[in-house]
């Protein structure tokens, strides 16, 4: 059975797998089903799982340490009881302060990461402090063994937890049904992003088109956007979300998003239990960048300058050439292992240089192995693991490349003056970066434009961590494309 939507008679029906982004009607209409199948609602369930994980870490590294723990000035039993409660009870109320149990940011990855460190940080300061006011100053040992080993634990759980429901998505479930409202471009770039990586935790499962200023609809609406079916205009939202019992509506910027229409969406999302996502118009700016500035009662989302250089950078340089010398370090059994299969292999230098365009268009040669090997099955082990780039530590080393960054763009290459391209010129080129662990690996490919475009306007020293950390994944499974 279907149902007429929006004024509208469909005269097709959606096909899965269509390459093309948008597909008109023949004659106006939109066939809609009854009922769309949603995944079941987790989230209740997973935040008591995630809860209890973390008491029971919190609780586990508290005992570790008491059952280990003899400084050489002993605590009074009141004492020792006292710095326990302090610990578990401070931690638990500023784990709680940075809402590292809210719903909407569990499974989420480096924001969720974020705010339990920041909430540990908290923790340990003003344990630390209660402990001296108390009398108990010599439990600092205590405070600071404790407190960084629930951290690393609770981390750690948080991390698996995250895996298991990756995987859980990828099967199709433990997914937020959405519906998305907006124009037809902003529309397939959203679904674009949000329905192939089961990170996002969407799936949007339906579209309503923005009508014009005038508010006039369209005389021949697409039938579909990226095979989700349009089920009508912005003036339909609240009855489609309600027949098709959507989880969220993400609202796109457009003209008739006007402050008053989005405080009455608003309550009336509300009143049958719909969550309002609204998109900023500067959808690749996230992160520590936004904030919420509260002007006459006005919420405000305040945008803040990225900054490239201060003693932030100064200290990133640092961090990524003593990192950078650590690898060396540590791989130059490898290196050396490389080298002398090159060199036995043939006549010719064991390292190539390649030019390349760094911080600010200057020019710097980049260093390699040579490349003769790559067709054979050697050479397609060093190329499917990235061995043969193993040489640019060096150059992190020498400063001409950061250890996580942009993609290094090639010195003829017309591309890199496209899309923000001189943007990305204003920090130096990285060995690894986001690129590398999305699978973009293509430098024409608009998913790595906007990743090193996403990397540059959002930098922060918790996502080169988080990069780092997935390159040694993307090293160790290789590029399948090679």
């Amino acid at each position: 059975m279907y149902k007429r939507i929006g004024g509208y008679d469909a005269v097709a029906a959606p096909v899965r797998n269509s390459t093309a982004p948008v597909r008109a009607f023949a004659a106006p209409g939109i066939v809609v089903p009854d009922r769309i199948v949603r995944p079941a609602r987790w989230e209740r369930r997973y935040k008591v799982s995630v809860l209890c994980c973390d008491l029971l870490c919190l609780a586990l590294a508290n005992l570790i340490v008491a059952v280990g723990y003899h400084p050489n000035v002993a605590l009074a039993d009141g004492q020792r009881v006292a710095v326990l409660v302090i610990c578990i009870v401070v931690t638990v109320l500023s784990v709680a302060s940075q809402k590292c149990w809210d719903r909407r940011i569990l499974g989420s990855g480096p924001e969720e990461y974020r705010r339990i460190v920041r909430a540990y940080l908290y923790a340990i300061a003003a344990s630390a402090i209660l402990a001296y006011m108390l009398g108990a100053a010599q439990a600092g040992m205590y405070i600071f063994g404790a407190l960084p080993l629930a951290l690393a634990l609770t981390l750690a759980t948080r991390k698996m937890m995250r895996i298991i429901v990756l995987r859980v998505r990828s099967r199709g479930k433990w997914l937020r049904s959405v519906l998305v409202v907006g124009n037809a471009e902003e529309v397939h770039e959203l679904v674009g992003r949000t329905n192939g990586p089961e990170k996002s935790g969407w799936k949007v499962e339906g579209v309503c088109l923005a009508v014009d200023a005038e508010g006039d609809a369209p005389l021949a609406p697409p039938v579909a956007i990226d095979d989700v079916p349009v089920l009508g205009t912005d003036a339909d939202i609240l009855r489609v979300a309600e027949v098709h019992k959507f989880d969220a509506v993400a609202l796109l910027p457009s003209d008739r998003c006007s402050c008053a229409r989005m405080r009455t969406l608003d309550r009336d999302l509300e009143s049958v239990g719909v969550d309002l996502i609204i998109a900023p118009i500067l959808i690749d700016v996230v992160g520590p960048r936004l904030h919420i500035s509260p002007l006459a009662g006005l919420p405000l989302l305040q945008v803040s300058a990225p900054r490239y250089s201060g003693p932030t950078w100064v200290a990133k340089n640092i961090a990524d050439r003593v990192f950078a010398l650590l690898l060396l370090i540590v791989l130059a059994p490898v290196l050396a292992l490389v080298a002398a299969t090159i060199r036995f292999d043939g006549s010719g230098p064991v390292l190539l240089e390649r030019d390349r365009v760094g911080r600010d268009g200057r020019a710097f040669a980049v260093y390699a192995f040579r490349d003769d090997l790559r067709t054979g099955r050697v050479g397609r082990f060093l190329r499917r693991h990235f061995i043969d780039e193993l040489p640019e530590l060096f150059n992190v080393v020498g400063g001409t490349l950061a250890l996580v960054g942009p993609r290094v763009p090639l010195e003829c290459r017309s591309w890199y003056g496209g899309r923000g391209g001189a943007h990305r010129l204003v920090v130096k080129p990285g060995f690894t970066g986001l690129w590398r662990i999305g699978g973009a690996c293509n430098p024409s490919s608009e998913e790595a434009d906007r990743a090193d475009l996403r990397y540059v306007e959002n930098w922060s020293f918790v996502m080169d961590l988080s990069i780092l950390c997935r390159t040694f994944g993307a090293v160790i499974h290789g590029n399948k494309t090679t």
